[in-house]
C-alpha cells in the first residue's frame, strides 16, 4: 500500500467503489485494487466487501476503469 495509506485513485459507480493503491517495489510501482460497497445503517455510512447480484455489473465496470487507469500509468512510465 502507499506510504500515506491513501488510495492514489478511486472509481465509483453508484454505491460500488474501486480503490487503487501504490506499492513501491525494487522493480517499480505495483498497483493493487480493493473493492467496497458503501451502505447506510441508521445514520452512519459503512463499507463492506460483500456484493449482491445487482452490484456485480457496477463492480465489473469499476474494475475495468481501475484496470484501464493502471494500464495507462504503466504505459506512461515506459
Amino acid at each position: 500500500m502507499s506510504q500515506n495509506n491513501q488510495p492514489i485513485a478511486q472509481f465509483k459507480l453508484g454505491l460500488v467503489k474501486a480503490l487503487v493503491w501504490a506499492n513501491e517495489t525494487a522493480g517499480g510501482t505495483r498497483h493493487n485494487v480493493t473493492f467496497v460497497r458503501i451502505y447506510r445503517k441508521e445514520d452512519e455510512w459503512r463499507e463492506t466487501t460483500s456484493f449482491g447480484r445487482d452490484d456485480l455489473p457496477l463492480l465489473a465496470k469499476v474494475a475495468d476503469q481501475a484496470h484501464t487507469w493502471i494500464f495507462q500509468q504503466s504505459s506512461s512510465e515506459s
